[in-house]
This record gives structure tokens, C-alpha cells and sequence, in this order.
């Protein structure tokens, strides 16, 4: 597997910006079409914003997100040292129903398994990696 993009910044809301562009500008040379780069930038984001709300609860903390291409297998790794938490874990929401009738939360994670292809998680060395990976063809 061909490590392509590596970024580590502070968790924090105004680093998500070089987070996204570093992985479109990544997935661009790779040669993706634009609808999958916007998937991937979607569901990249909302797992980006999750580990700077929630990771690090009263504490500064950093994120790494690093871009792999492998045959036709996109891979971006999000990982931090944060809580642990297992998105595969959660179970999906109840979308029927009005808005009104829903448990609020959890849409995000429900969001990014939609989008991507596969979503998988670990916890290795102290560490939350969320797997995201989707196929070039």
C-alpha cells in the first residue's frame, strides 16, 4: 500500500480545511471523478468534526489523517489518541418518522457508512483508527 498524503494537526475546527483540501488534492491526482472526491470529502469531514468535538474532552489533542492508494482501494486512516470509540459499533439510527420523533445524534456516523464503501475501525497503541475506504472503480 502506497502512502500518497500525510497530515497531523491540532483536533481543532480551523485545521479542517487543510485536512479536506489535502485529501482533494490527493484523491484529484489519483484520478477520481468528482462525485466520488465530494463522498470522500463529506464523510471525511463529518469524522474529522466528531474527533474534534468529542475526542478530546477538556484536553488539546492532535489528528492524522494519511491518504493510501492500494490496486483500486482508496484508503484514508483518521486516527487520534483521544476516547476510544467504535463508529461500526454504533447502531444506525431511526430515520422514519418526523424529525421530532428521532433521537437526536448519530446521523454523522450513519451518514459516512453511506457514502463509503467500507468503514472500519480499531483501537491500536492507544489509539482510535477509523478506517474509510472506497473503490476508485
Amino acid at each position: 500500500m502506497t502512502v500518497l498524503t500525510r497530515v497531523r494537526m491540532s483536533a481543532k475546527l480551523e485545521n479542517l480545511g487543510t485536512f479536506i483540501g489535502s485529501l482533494s488534492n490527493c484523491a484529484r491526482t489519483q484520478g477520481f471523478e468528482q462525485e466520488k472526491i465530494g463522498r470522500m470529502e463529506l464523510a471525511a469531514e463529518e469524522a474529522l468534526v466528531n474527533v474534534f468535538r468529542y475526542a478530546y474532552p477538556g484536553a488539546p489533542g492532535d489528528v492524522e489523517m494519511i491518504c493510501k492508494l492500494e490496486e483500486n482501494r482508496f484508503t484514508i486512516e483518521i486516527m487520534d489518541s483521544g476516547i476510544p470509540f467504535d463508529v461500526t459499533a454504533m447502531p444506525d439510527p431511526k430515520v422514519a418518522g418526523g424529525v421530532h420523533e428521532r433521537e437526536p445524534g448519530g446521523l454523522g456516523i450513519f451518514f459516512i457508512k453511506k457514502v463509503i464503501d467500507e468503514v472500519q475501525y480499531r483501537r491500536e497503541n492507544d489509539r482510535n483508527i477509523l478506517t474509510l475506504i472506497i473503490q476508485k472503480d
